[in-house]
């Protein structure tokens, strides 16, 4: 059964999700560390993101000093629907 094609697919989404859930709670923690508490639509948009932008978001980090570098970020980076 390990060795099935639906066994494969169903571990290897839960290790993207996984991967998924972890860059995404050490974001919102870099950004509260780095900026307090922010507000649910701003925590709402880097929910979104994907694992590859979460953490290109977590390296810029270090370069922004204010807020609006991280509104400016998302505003530039998130993915349209």
């Amino acid at each position: 059964m390990r060795e099935s094609v639906i066994y494969q697919d169903i571990l290897q989404q839960g290790k993207q999700q996984g991967k998924q859930e972890e860059a995404l709670s050490l974001v919102l923690r870099l950004v509260s560390r780095r900026f307090g508490e922010v507000d649910s639509s701003l925590r709402e948009q880097v929910r979104v993101l994907s694992v590859e932008q979460l953490e290109s978001l977590a390296e810029a980090l270090f370069n922004m000093s204010e807020l609006t570098d991280l509104v400016a970020w998302l505003s530039a980076n998130s993915e349209r629907n």
